[in-house]
């Protein structure tokens, strides 16, 4: 990680400060001063000291969290409607989101301080899974679900599953269990529409290895060591 990045996550000065705290010679790795900007350490094996006073990374935090629908992925809405942060403790509320979901979609939502694994875990070139539970209206027909599993072209190119299930209809609508392995705007919705199936309802009950399991809407606890480290299996570079 970068020097200035460091600092920044770490909570001593803004980037462009840090920058300057480096420049000024009172940043210091090991014991030894460092001016040169994009200095490289190692967070949790290097002594870093500013101005003699040693400096480290707040502890990871990670929660899971069951977004209601209606809810926003936003740190504060100018129409006044709520947001997760409405929702979440306080203590909560310097964490960001990893994958937001929709105004209409409910389900798994992570969140955590540590950006560079978050990063990594949203980044396509990672393919981590989200797993989703679609209610659709109408009931598709088994041609139609071999397009899905074929993939569709979307405006935005090529959106193909890398799983589809079929479960039973109840009345006039049909139950989908989508895998998908990037996380475009609104893709598994636009997929479906593309399909001639408008969604009913759409939960993501899955992200990577890390299951909604028993939560309610509204609902959240803080993620166990071993959820974490498979997470962090998950962004491991590739």
């Amino acid at each position: 990680m970068r020097i200035q990045k460091f600092l920044s996550r770490a909570g001593v000065a803004s980037r462009r400060k840090a920058e300057a705290l480096v420049l000024e010679g009172r940043v210091r790795i090991d014991g030894t001063v460092v001016t040169e900007l994009g200095t490289k350490v190692r967070p949790f094996r290097d002594r870093i000291e500013v101005d003699g006073e040693e400096v480290r990374l707040p502890d990871a935090r990670w929660v899971r969290f069951y977004k209601p629908a209606g809810v926003l992925c936003t740190t504060m809405d100018t129409h006044g409607r709520r947001t997760i942060f409405d929702l979440l403790p306080r203590e909560h509320a310097t964490l960001r989101y990893v994958g937001r979901l929709d105004l209409d979609t409910e389900g798994l939502l992570l969140l955590t301080n540590d950006g560079d694994v978050a990063n990594r875990l949203q980044h396509p070139r990672y393919q981590v899974e989200r797993e989703y539970e679609v209610s659709v209206r109408g009931v598709p027909s088994k041609k139609d679900l071999a397009r899905l599993r074929a993939g569709i072209v979307l405006d935005d190119g090529l959106a193909r599953p890398v799983r589809v299930e079929a479960g039973a209809p109840v009345e006039d609508c049909g139950h989908i269990t989508l895998v998908m392995a990037e996380g475009r705007k609104r893709e598994v919705r636009r997929l479906l529409y593309a399909l001639g199936y408008p969604v009913v309802t759409l939960t993501r009950v899955r992200f990577g290895p890390v299951k909604l399991g028993g939560l309610a809407p509204g609902e959240w606890e803080i993620l166990s060591p071993r959820d974490v480290a498979a997470l962090r299996e998950c962004a491991e570079e590739v």
